[in-house]
């Protein structure tokens, strides 16, 4: 019955599912691929022939769900990348090693970025808002999901006898297998949103608001305010709170050097989870200092408040250094 679905509609099943895969669905378009590499090894006379027209039409619906993704950072920039931050079930400061990796190697990443998990995801989008000409993001893309496919396809290939072993060991239990898959794939969906929402009820209250900030600025005693986000981000949005310093929370040392560990610390950055300035102040209280807080809601709160922002009009050497980098309009 296999044989036959995919000898009757193999090429537009791969072509559906790399599809929606590439836009974001949770769709197992890869081990499709798998699958009918596989198949064409056990059934050579009648699946061998579709292999060429199932890796040119997995291609093309990885380029066209890309595109979107790609077209989404050009028309609304960093948006884009807030609601992938919102709506992912990784943790922001997951998607802050994509940008700076995306920083590092620029549109280069993309010829690699599906075999990476979360990368594609972030690089996409970031790739259109960072405004990479069409031509070249379409080029190395089309690398990728060349490379990303023919894997997919060599490997259902090397591997088909065991592949055969397996599905012959599932057809046994009948709509059990797929029932124990289906349970198990909902289960790990489940604990990753669980985990998710844990951690950011324990760190609900361990945050202050952008009116309590504004009042601490107007006050004597002003607080450190440092901006963690990446430096993509920052040329995507070149604002800050007045008065803010840039930190890189992968030199937490040079930050305890720095401050007086006394002083009451505000770290913010620009995903609307927060989960990076929480993370950053954990360990900054861990090493001494007394008052460290992250800012709910981030920028974006600041901004919707309609407070002033700062331009940015220098940056740091690297993001190892630490200093003032905006001064007020």
């Amino acid at each position: 019955m296999l044989h036959d679905l995919l000898a009757q509609y193999g090429p537009i099943i791969v072509f559906a599912s790399v599809f929606a895969s590439a836009v974001g669905l949770p769709v197992p378009a890869l081990p499709t691929l798998v699958l009918v590499g596989a198949m064409s090894m056990m059934h050579p006379d009648t699946l061998a022939q579709q292999l060429l027209p199932t890796l040119a039409l997995s291609i093309c619906a990885s380029l066209l769900g890309d595109t979107v993704w790609f077209l989404a950072g050009r028309l609304y920039g960093g948006k884009t990348l807030q609601t992938l931050c919102r709506v992912s079930l990784s943790r922001d400061t997951c998607v802050k090693k994509t940008e700076r990796f995306f920083g590092r190697w620029g549109v280069r990443v993309l010829a690699v970025s599906k075999f990476i998990p979360g990368l594609s995801l972030v690089s996409i989008p970031l790739a259109g808002a960072m405004n990479v000409p069409l031509s070249q993001f379409l080029r190395y893309d089309a690398i990728g999901a060349a490379l990303w496919a023919s894997v997919g396809l060599l490997v259902g290939a090397l591997f088909a006898p065991e592949i055969d072993m397996i599905f012959t060991a599932m057809g046994r239990l009948g709509k059990a297998a797929a029932l124990v898959i289906g349970v198990l794939v909902v289960l790990y969906v489940a604990y990753r949103w669980w985990r998710r929402q844990a951690l950011m009820k324990t760190l609900s209250d361990a945050r202050i608001s952008v009116e309590e900030l504004y009042g601490l600025m107007t006050a004597e005693a002003r607080p450190v305010v440092y901006d963690i986000r990446s430096r993509e981000k920052r040329i995507l949005d070149p604002y800050i709170i007045p008065g803010s310093l840039f930190a890189d929370e992968r030199m937490l040392d040079n930050i305890a050097a720095t401050v007086d560990r006394d002083r009451k610390v505000v770290i913010y950055c620009s995903c609307p989870n927060e989960v990076s300035a929480a993370w950053m102040a954990k360990k900054l209280t861990e090493l001494g200092f007394k008052d460290v807080v992250p800012l709910r809601g981030g920028l974006e709160a600041w901004r919707d408040a309609g407070w002033q922002l700062s331009p940015i009009v220098e940056e740091a050497a690297n993001d190892a250094e630490i200093g003032i980098a905006a001064k007020a309009v």
